[in-house]
């Protein structure tokens, strides 16, 4: 699949908002001080805003992004759309009872919490739902999405607390180093599957003629490449793959570990974690897409289309 640059930082930073949104409102920060207050919520409403309008961008239309809220029923789009409004509405409603009154009740936080993890996962199923792009169409496509955004909102939360003074847990310390591992040992797994599918898909079944032999077109179906062959026959080079999987692990996994080891809880090296994780995220994204094959692509003549199962 072409890798869109805009539903890359869609999923990659509104994916670390939501994550840092969730650790916030478990009342897990100090927000007393109008300072402390103020740079929460910009930051939380900035990195989910950022994402959530950057994906329109990815639209034929983007005035008309409103209407695909309505196919909420058999839409993940739609419905990831609708959750990200009820959720950016809470946490609204969330940091003005902060303001106002005071540290909101911790069910709050929990029930907001709750709509996060929907929302992340609605936003891995618009691709984990299909099953035209195999090796997305895979129990820990909607895990690894979970994951990195609870990843990147751990690293983020460690850096506001450095920054803003405040002491940091122990307890959030090793809690982050476990999501940092699980993270991209999910992720591991995932390309583990993916390298060692079982192809699923040929011409001859798509045909039906399998029982007469091997079967091959005749004639290419296009004189000229056109839009299918542009977005869903992307090429990746596998060595290219494999070198960008190690950038994206020493970037997003172990630059980060050593640096929160190192960090003495100070918030440049803290931040400089959540800036080297995100630069990870950003190129683990990439392959997600240009790794992908769809199933279109048989049609032109690829016969490696598999499924990772």
């Amino acid at each position: 699949m072409h890798p869109a640059w805009s539903i890359i930082f869609f999923t990659s930073i509104s994916g670390l908002g939501l994550g840092l949104a969730g650790f916030i409102v478990l009342g897990l920060v100090n927000l007393t001080l109008f300072l402390h207050f103020s740079v929460a919520m910009s930051v939380v409403f900035g990195l989910i805003g950022a994402g959530l309008l950057s994906s329109t961008l990815h639209l034929g239309h983007p005035e008309r992004a409103w209407r695909a809220l309505s196919q909420w029923r058999s839409s993940w789009l739609s419905r990831e759309g609708v959750l990200a409004i009820l959720v950016l509405a809470l946490l609204s409603c969330w940091f003005a009872f902060t303001f106002f009154i005071g540290p909101p009740p911790l069910w709050s936080g929990f029930l907001i919490l709750v709509l996060i993890i929907a929302t992340v996962y609605a936003t891995s199923m618009i691709y984990g739902s299909l099953k035209t792009v195999s090796c997305w169409y895979h129990p820990l496509t909607p895990v690894c999405y979970l994951m990195f955004s609870a990843c990147g909102g751990s690293l983020a939360f460690l850096s506001m607390l450095a920054l803003f003074g405040q002491t940091i847990p122990g307890i959030l310390t090793e809690i982050t180093f476990a999501f940092l591992i699980g993270t991209w040992a999910l992720k591991f797994a995932w390309w583990w599957a993916l390298d060692h599918s079982v192809s699923v898909s040929t011409v001859e079944t798509a045909t039906g003629l399998g029982a007469m032999g091997k079967v091959r077109s005749l004639m290419p179906p296009h004189t000229s490449e056109n839009y299918l062959q542009k977005e869903m026959g992307f090429v990746v080079a596998r060595r290219h793959a494999i070198k960008l999987r190690y950038i994206s692990i020493f970037l997003g996994g172990i630059l980060p570990v050593i640096c929160v080891i190192f960090s003495g809880s100070s918030a440049g090296v803290l931040s400089m974690a959540s800036i080297f994780h995100i630069m990870g995220v950003f190129v683990e994204r990439w392959l997600f897409f240009a790794e992908a094959k769809h199933v279109v692509t048989l049609y032109y003549g690829d016969e490696q289309l598999s499924i990772a199962r």
